[in-house]
């Protein structure tokens, strides 16, 4: 693509987030329907509830400073990090801090966690966020995720959930996170894959991309994008429960037939 369609794809998606983190709840509307341009886990449940449908542990939703939870993502990327006290973990395309706010635990006062987001109001909720949670070692910059505005070598681990397949520049993402990562550092990220060929109706559809669907690259196209960035220890694996997750996305689309939900690791030797 043009860099004027990479732009306009950004402006969508940064629209669209925008909306959801001024909304101040969910990507979902009422009765299961997911609103166009979400990844959302698609279930007008309570958060702790519907975090857990994503692979949290009981207590997450509840353990993070309230309004963090957006009911968006497509997994649970703390899971695959083995995060570790002192740590420095960089978050890519941190909404409204959840998954920071529950890194910032693990890596306890001696580490910290940074989380960046091209939403301006994304970042905005997430900073406020903090300051009634009183998170201390967790910041939120504004940033595009291909254009990282995070020093050289500076990471310990990268976690992202459910945003890499937004960026129309996917080798640019990753060759941005092996710079930041320190040498032995690790990427541990939820995210989808495309598992066969969309309909046209869901490859051309606007809704559809910003909704974390036709913006998917197949398993193949994922590992050889990590690797010639510089990645080892390649791993991507599809989860066993992805059809209940991605099937609520956009109600009767069959979506669920074409991407699944996938847990993403490497490392930077």
């Amino acid at each position: 693509m043009s860099e004027r369609e990479n732009d306009a794809l950004r402006d969508l998606v940064r629209k669209t987030y925008a909306e959801t983190a001024t909304a101040g709840g969910s990507c979902c509307g009422g009765g299961g329907t997911a609103k166009a341009g979400g990844c959302c886990s698609g279930t007008p449940t309570p958060p702790a509830v519907a975090a857990e449908t994503l692979g949290y542990a009981a207590g997450d939703a509840g353990a993070a400073p309230e309004g963090a939870y957006l009911g968006l993502g497509c997994g649970n990327p703390q899971a695959l990090a083995g995060l570790r006290p002192g740590e420095t973990v960089l978050d890519l395309g941190c909404g409204g801090g959840f998954d920071c706010f529950l890194a910032a635990r693990r890596v306890g006062p001696s580490g910290r966690v940074i989380g960046v987001d091209m939403t301006p109001e994304m970042v905005s909720r997430a900073r406020e966020n903090a300051r009634k949670g009183g998170v201390e070692n967790v910041s939120f910059r504004l940033g595009e995720i291909e254009h990282l505005p995070v020093a050289d070598a500076s990471v310990d681990v990268i976690i992202s959930n459910c945003v890499i397949n937004l960026s129309p520049e996917k080798g640019q993402v990753f060759r941005e996170a092996f710079r930041v990562l320190k040498p032995g550092g690790r990427l541990a990220v939820s995210d989808v894959v495309r598992t066969g060929a969309l309909p046209p109706a869901l490859a051309g559809d606007g809704a559809a991309y910003c909704g974390c669907v036709s913006g998917a690259v197949t398993v193949q196209e994922l590992e050889a994008l990590l690797r010639d960035a510089g990645f080892s220890t390649v791993t991507v694996g599809i989860k066993s429960d992805s059809a209940a997750i991605v099937g609520q996305w956009l109600p009767g689309s069959g979506v669920e037939n074409f991407v699944a939900s996938a847990n993403i690791t490497a490392t930077k030797e």
